[in-house]
């Protein structure tokens, strides 16, 4: 199954949420929480192409 990245804006902005999500939970800084979001998004969307391939 591969996912459609360009077609799941929703899919992208429940990633965030959760990405977010565990770094509070484990105290990550606030203000690097966006960069950190934006590089395991970016990880996935790698991953997901390389899967499909």
């Amino acid at each position: 199954m591969t996912v459609d990245w360009h077609l799941r804006e929703q899919a992208r902005a429940n990633l965030r949420r959760m990405v977010k999500r565990v770094l509070r939970k484990h105290g990550y800084p606030p203000d690097k929480q966006e960069t950190a979001s934006r590089t395991v998004i970016e990880q996935a969307e790698l991953f997901a192409q390389h899967a499909a391939d």
